[in-house]
């Protein structure tokens, strides 16, 4: 068997506003650790990039949205065009691998599939490459695989998967039996989990075979699967994207770990600190970046007295701070954004506020 890789890279990144726009993404955007020669990469290039060593270009898939398609074109330019694929509206991740596993098969019926997100930071790639190839093998021997990352704090923001029994060890890694998924808990049940080491980030990295995922959708999930179907003759034909849009228009809007994970009896999590974030927030991101003597993360220019423990993002415009003290600050051309740290979940409620009264700023 041959491994592929799906790539999600539809997000609007309403977190990262206003930096993230709706017309470029985060994943668009140059986010994270540079290069070792210094170059700044797209997160979406980036995990290209992270994988390479076990996967080339022409087996690499992109789902994406209309209005998207041509930068991931752009950023990608090695990727074929033909592996771009369309999906007329955000409607969940089921949809979405359900329709990248159709286009896999159809390049090749025993592939092999991993499943990543295109605005994640994994800076251990090397990691990131050997963990993926253990989840080959549990994928080969049938089960549906996911990467569970380390918790290296209680977060609250992320779901938990809970380890049964260990099936095997190889190179390293254990791979256990799923006994459960977990919502996102509240801080004490997170201080617990992580105190017990049997609970895992849940990433949304996954490996199976894309002939097993699309019967598992049509065991759990014929919502999903049943109109999904109508695709198949069409891919490859000037018919395709007519096809798509109108099995969207009676796909079901769910996730992956719901339509399949938590219903599946196959389900496996492979264990690995990978130095992982999905850079959710400001807040996530100025925990991924340097940080200067008095612990702020600063990213283009800015002078400061008695500013500590904040994050300074300028696209542009000298920032200077007087005894500011745990903020995030975002200037960019035409928005300012200042808040606490501990509000930087709550910039998608400006963005919704925007929405209705000036779009033009999301």
């Amino acid at each position: 068997m041959t491994m592929y890789a799906l790539i999600l890279a539809g997000g609007s990144g309403t977190r990262l506003w206003p930096y993230s726009r709706s017309g470029r993404p985060k994943q668009f955007l140059a986010l994270g650790p540079k290069t070792a020669d210094g170059v700044q990469r797209s997160m979406l290039q980036q995990t290209v990039d992270r994988i390479l060593p076990i996967i080339p270009p022409e087996h690499i898939f992109v789902v994406t949205g209309m209005v998207y398609a041509e930068m991931v074109a752009e950023h990608l330019p090695n990727v074929p065009d033909e592996n771009i694929i369309v999906e007329p509206a955000g409607k969940g991740t089921a949809p979405c691998i359900g329709l990248g596993a159709l286009h896999i098969l159809n390049h090749d019926p025993n592939a092999v599939m991993a499943v990543l997100s295109s605005d994640h930071i994994v800076q251990r790639a090397d990691r990131l490459c050997e963990v993926l190839t253990v989840g080959e093998h549990a994928a080969e021997h049938g089960h549906l695989a996911t990467i569970g990352i380390h918790p290296s704090s209680p977060a609250t923001g992320y779901g938990y998967i809970k380890r049964g029994e260990l099936l095997y060890e190889e190179a390293g890694y254990a791979t256990y039996r799923v006994e459960a998924f977990v919502e996102k808990p509240d801080e004490q049940r997170a201080r617990v989990y992580v105190q017990n080491g049997d609970h895992y980030w849940n990433a949304g990295m996954f490996v199976w075979r894309a002939d097993r995922i699309m019967a598992e959708l049509e065991s759990h999930c014929p919502s999903v699967a049943v109109p999904l179907r109508q695709i198949v003759g069409a891919i490859g034909t000037e018919a395709e994207q007519s096809a798509i849009m109108r099995a969207w228009s009676d796909v079901e809007n769910i996730a992956i770990d719901v339509a399949v994970m938590e219903r599946t009896d196959d389900a496996v999590v492979i264990p690995a600190d990978l130095a992982w974030s999905d850079v959710g927030d400001w807040a996530a991101l100025a925990d991924i970046l340097p940080r200067d003597g008095a612990g702020n993360a600063i990213v283009g220019n800015f002078i400061g007295l008695d500013t500590n423990n904040s994050l300074v993002y300028s696209d542009g415009r000298v920032v200077a701070t007087i005894g500011v003290q745990d903020m995030l600050i975002v200037d960019t051309p035409d928005v300012l954004l200042i808040c606490p740290r501990s509000r930087a979940q709550d910039v998608k409620a400006i963005v919704a506020r925007l929405k209705s009264q000036h779009g033009q700023l999301v």
